[in-house]
């Protein structure tokens, strides 16, 4: 059996991109995320170098379903790719909704939590074992509009270091990757409950945004180095954002 890759948030956007990518560098990919539908789409165009598992990274039943397809596959699991995310809203603190919030912080730091717990010890029994995370740039600087979705990425960044700390001795590399401005098809979307026009407006007179293929290409970098190698946090940005404020916009 192929080593395998689990990603999780593997329908759309980097996740996809990801999945893709890991299959071309000989791992079997296992594609996590809620739509069963884009799952199976993505799994028949990549090929029996794959499998799909429907899961929720906010529940623990469905992680733990998560965890125990991956087991069945009997290969050794050597690669977690914590991709499953995203934001909502653009909202000021003083009256963002809690909900939106208490989202964010389940997806991105609690999910990546319930994913990485339910496959550490496999991780740690591959004797070569490597977790990558999807951060952002947002997990260091803070952003008016953005308060929920930085608490929570930095939240995420504080878990990462923690258990790269924890995990000395042990045979699985802890890495993390921050992109700054990416544009996939939905998450911007998302961020503005379908607002089209609202989510166009944040890439214009963006000349070359990062896409998601270019975040699956370092990922895959990343996880294809000798294993003594950790690469401890990757910041990714457009040649266009030199920093989270300073974007060069095309008239």
């Amino acid at each position: 059996m192929q080593n395998i890759a689990v990603v999780t948030g593997a329908s759309s956007g980097i996740g996809a991109a990801t999945a893709r990518r890991l299959a071309t560098e000989g791992f079997h990919v296992v594609a996590a995320a809620r739509r069963a539908d884009r799952l199976a789409a993505l799994v028949r165009e990549i090929g029996p170098a794959s499998t799909a598992v429907e899961c929720d990274v906010t529940s623990d039943e469905s992680v733990a379903g998560l965890v125990s397809s991956v087991a069945a596959l009997g290969g050794p699991v050597t690669l977690l790719v914590n991709n499953a995310g995203g934001a909502h809203g653009l909202d000021p603190v003083e009256s963002g909704p809690v909900e939106d919030w208490q989202w964010m912080y389940d997806v991105n730091v609690l999910g990546t939590l319930r994913v990485t717990q339910g496959l550490l010890p496999a991780l740690v029994a591959s004797g070569r074992g490597t977790i990558v995370t999807v951060g952002s740039t947002a997990a260091f600087t803070a952003y008016e509009g953005g308060g929920g979705y930085a608490a929570a990425k930095h939240a995420q960044n504080a878990l990462v270091g923690t258990l790269r700390l924890e995990l000395s001795g042990k045979p699985v590399r802890v890495m993390e990757i921050d992109p700054g401005m990416v544009r996939t098809d939905e998450f911007s979307l998302n961020r503005f409950g379908g607002d089209q026009t609202r989510a166009d407006a944040i890439y214009d007179g963006v000349k070359e945004p990062l896409v998601a293929d270019d975040i699956a290409d370092c990922i895959a970098f990343m996880a294809t180095r000798a294993h003594h190698v950790n690469i401890d946090r990757l910041v990714i940005r457009p040649l266009a954002q030199a920093a989270q404020h300073k974007v060069h916009r095309e008239k």
